[in-house]
């Protein structure tokens, strides 16, 4: 399956159950990469918008660039009523974009997908003077009880898991983007609580999770079960986040 098709029958489930971003990202973004009311976004693999919306909602035209056919329209469908949001069909490598037209870049949850050394050009070539680029990610934590056997269950249960760990970026992939020593790293709380219905959604919002085609989809709704029975309070088990933020100027091998 190509990169680009992974989440096409996934939709629902990822507008549904995936997490936002803090609204703290806007005034640390203002303050660390000149963001303004009139910056111009181009959003890398936008998706169904999650990335998209809190600077829409700051007021700035975005470009949501994404090349999976049903996510851009879930996002199309989400987003209309903003007067500035643009639908883009394009991907990392060839988003379609003018030169030098836009003041900041960001992707988020997409940058692992990138070819990253065409992705870096390209960025290059959309970018205005002295524009910075976002790298976001909400990476989800590891260390309660429940926490390590949700994490378990990917291990046993996802198709190719163990080749999605998009948490370690290397200095080598963020140099390809950043100006030497340019980027800087932020991190943000976040937090999402589930009833069962909706951790089911979000474990089946992943790309690498069986869907309810594959042979292992009812072993591992079993599991799920068995886990939410065994650490759930109230009815409802913590999903717990860092959101991480690397932001620096672009680049500049022209």
């Amino acid at each position: 399956m190509k990169n680009t098709e992974r989440f096409s029958n996934k939709v629902d489930n990822y507008v549904k159950y995936r997490p936002h971003y803090p609204v703290a990202i806007i005034p640390y973004l203002v303050a660390e990469a000149g963001l303004t009311h009139q910056s111009v976004i181009a959003d890398i693999g936008s998706g169904t918008g999650i990335s998209t919306t809190p600077f829409l909602d700051n007021g700035n035209i975005v470009y949501a660039v994404e090349p999976n056919k049903e996510m851009r329209e879930a996002a199309e469908k989400l987003l209309l009523r903003y007067p500035n949001f643009r639908s883009v069909t394009g991907t990392a490598e060839r988003t379609t974009l003018p030169d030098d037209s836009v003041d900041l870049i960001i992707a988020g949850q997409a940058f692992h997908w990138f070819d990253k050394e065409a992705a870096g050009e390209e960025f290059r070539r959309i970018a205005k003077q002295n524009a910075c680029v976002v790298l976001m990610w909400n990476i989800r934590q590891t260390n309660t009880p429940f926490e390590q056997a949700y994490e378990d269950l990917l291990h046993r249960h996802g198709i190719d898991y163990k080749d999605m760990k998009h948490r370690n970026i290397s200095p080598a992939q963020l140099g390809i983007l950043f100006a030497q020593g340019s980027f800087r790293e932020k991190t943000f709380q976040n937090v999402q609580r589930f009833d069962f219905p909706a951790l089911k959604g979000r474990l089946t919002s992943s790309s690498y999770m069986p869907d309810k085609t594959n042979p292992g989809y009812a072993a591992m709704v079993k599991d799920l079960e068995d886990i939410f029975e065994k650490y759930q309070e109230n009815g409802m088990v913590l999903f717990r986040y860092e959101t991480k933020l690397y932001t620096g100027l672009i680049a500049d091998t022209r």
